[in-house]
């Protein structure tokens, strides 16, 4: 299953006088046109902007064609961002979320990969990179990540939710799978895709009350959640 992209925060452009405008333009979220427009602006500068200006307006100008759902073009600016800026770990990440949003798994994998030799302690990255593995079937290394995000920060609930999801995928390891998607839920109470995956793996165990417990708290969370309200109907269940 594809996941959403997710974009972390970047530094602000700075600028003073007639230029202002482009800059805050090409930093804010509000608009995104606006944002494209204003990046736009600062990249044509050429040899009177800076380096890491025109790094910092190719990726924010990615993210907004994310936003649009315009990948292709979104992975050439984040090309152009990495060229001007290759230590940029963010970028990388980013770029490999967009790899993995069109379902390019290697490349996004590889991406995740130099984050992290970018900055061995990003969580995020990990998670993601196991994402990654998960959705090639390789799961070994799939649980390998998510257990590294786990020690890097053990209050990180998603972690918890995909190495359990991972377990269940791998050999069947439903009690393990239990065991994270309860941390998940002490972590995040309102994680409805944790409630999701333990009534599957509860259904899985034949225990069916709890099963129907956990789906039902999920539709609770989320009352659009159609993957639970399908389940319970196979149960024999009313919704």
């Amino acid at each position: 299953m594809r996941r959403p992209l997710v974009f972390a925060l970047v530094l602000a452009l700075s600028a003073t006088g007639a230029w202002a405008d482009m800059y805050v333009d090409c930093v804010q979220d509000k608009d995104l046109d606006r944002k494209m427009r204003g990046c736009t602006q600062v990249i044509e500068r050429g040899k009177g902007e800076s380096r890491k200006n025109k790094a910092i307006a190719y990726y924010n100008r990615g993210t907004a064609y994310v936003m649009h759902g315009k990948l292709d073009r979104a992975i050439a600016d984040f090309d152009k961002a990495i060229a001007l800026d290759p230590n940029d770990a963010i970028a990388y990440y980013n770029r490999g979320l967009t790899y993995h949003g069109k379902g390019d798994y290697d490349p996004a994998i590889a991406d995740y990969t130099k984050a992290i030799a970018l900055n061995p302690n990003y969580a995020k990255a990990y998670v993601n990179r196991g994402n990654g593995y998960g959705s090639k079937g390789d799961y070994d290394p799939a649980i390998a990540d998510y257990t590294k995000a786990i020690a890097l920060n053990p209050n990180y609930a998603k972690a918890y939710v995909n190495r359990g999801l991972a377990y269940i995928k791998k050999k069947g390891e439903v009690d393990r799978a239990i065991a994270d998607f309860d941390k998940a839920i002490s972590l995040d109470p309102n994680d409805a895709k944790a409630y999701n995956n333990r009534g599957y793996a509860y259904w899985k165990k034949g225990d069916k009350d709890q099963a129907i417990a956990d789906f039902r708290k999920a539709i609770e969370i989320d009352p659009s959640n159609q993957y639970a309200k399908d389940t319970l109907k196979q149960l024999g269940v009313t919704p």
